[in-house]
């Protein structure tokens, strides 16, 4: 039960990582690249729910499906406005 949770977890960090670089936000560490991965799943969920579109390329890991692609896209739409409102890269 642990290591799966460990692995949801390196799972979202590595979502919301990709998620903060391809916008430019890169000021906060692992805890808020999988605060940012989680967020960025659920939003990308919500908006392929929304606009009827497929979820793609999910990933099974303790039983729960995430969602790599879609939380990858989540993260940079939840990234965007804290890059702009904290500051980006300089």
């Amino acid at each position: 039960m642990i290591i799966r949770i460990i692995l949801l977890l390196i799972v979202a960090a590595f979502c919301g990582s990709i998620g903060m670089a391809l916008v430019g936000y890169n000021k906060k560490g692992c805890m808020a690249s999988i605060a940012v991965g989680f967020i960025g799943a659920i939003l990308g969920t919500y908006l392929s729910d929304l606009l009827g579109l497929p979820i793609l390329l999910t990933l099974k890991v303790g039983g729960v499906n995430f969602p790599i692609i879609w939380a990858i896209i989540g993260a940079v739409v939840f990234s965007l406005p804290l890059s702009l409102l904290f500051g980006g890269r300089k």
